[in-house]
Parts: structure tokens; C-alpha cells; sequence
């Protein structure tokens, strides 16, 4: 079965009541999950976008709790699921700010796990804390030059705790 076009979806969606367009909704957000949490993003959280954020933070700071440390390729496998997750929540939010901050406090957490395990970091860890600081370089210079200014401190700060430690 080949997909319609958004144009024809939207063409289409325009000529249903809004009963057809509730029950819709209702079917999409049954049939897979990420479809349910995107539907939750925007009827409750898109509104409180700070909100949102601290929820993700929070979850995030959970997961990289209970990440087994004793072996690298399971805290490897750990770290990628973390950042699957907040790439889709990033993906729901389509907010810069939202990307930036998130993408931060990733970087930051796996700094931290980093610094707490002993006998150091993986380098695919390594690689993949690089590239996702050129990611939050990459965003940050899509934002108001203010905000650019602030994150930009940031990630230098954390850049030279990486240099340092």
C-alpha cells in the first residue's frame, strides 16, 4: 500500500467532521506508541515547553542512573537508547531551544558518566559525546544571538572539563 502525500492527507482531513477527525486521532494514537506520546506532547506539554524539558531532564537523569556501568558495551547500548529517546522527544518539540538544552544536558550526563566510571570511557563513548557536541554547535547557531552567546559558554565549559579531565 503506497502512502498518501501530505497535500492529499491534508485535502482529505479538511473534508471531515470533526467527530471523523477526533475518532482519526484516536485510532493513529492506538495503533503505535510513539504515535500516543506525540499526541500526549501536543494536547498537554506543548504549552509548558519549560515543563517539558524538566520532565525529559528528570527521565534522563533516571536512565543514566540505573545504566550498568561494569561493562562498556552495555553502558554503550544504555547511552544510545538515552539518545534515541531524546531525539524523539526533541523531534515532538521542533523548538531550537528545546533541541539546544536537551542536546546540553545529554552531553553533560555523559560527561558525568564519564568522570564516574573508573578506568575511563570507551572511545566509540568518546566519538559520540564529540559528535553530539558539533550537533549542539551546529543548533546553537540557529538561535537568537543572545542565546547563542549564553550556550556557546556552556559548551565551552563543558569542552575544557573534557579537555581537563
Amino acid at each position: 500500500m503506497k502512502p498518501a502525500s501530505i497535500k492529499e492527507l491534508k485535502y482529505e482531513l479538511g473534508n471531515r467532521s470533526e467527530k471523523e477527525l477526533v475518532e482519526l486521532c484516536l485510532k493513529i494514537a492506538k495503533f503505535k506508541k510513539d504515535n500516543k506520546e506525540l499526541l500526549t506532547y501536543l494536547l498537554f506539554e506543548a504549552s509548558d515547553e519549560e515543563g517539558y524539558v524538566a520532565n525529559i531532564k528528570t527521565e534522563m537523569e533516571e536512565e543514566f542512573a540505573l545504566l550498568n556501568t561494569k561493562s562498556f558495551h552495555i553502558a554503550k547500548k544504555g547511552v544510545w537508547r538515552i539518545q534515541r529517546t531524546v531525539k524523539k522527544y526533541i523531534r515532538y518539540s521542533k523548538n531550537k531551544e528545546t533541541e539546544v538544552e536537551l542536546m546540553l544536558y545529554f552531553c553533560n550526563k555523559l560527561h558525568e558518566l564519564h568522570q564516574n566510571v573508573g578506568g575511563g570511557i570507551s572511545y566509540v563513548l568518546q566519538n559520540l559525546l564529540d559528535r553530539q557536541i558539533a550537533s549542539v554547535r551546529k543548533a546553537i547557531a540557529k538561535l537568537h544571538e543572545d542565546l547563542q552567546y549564553d550556550y556557546n559558554l556552556e559548551v565551552e565549559s563543558l569542552v575544557d572539563d573534557i579537555r581537563s579531565s
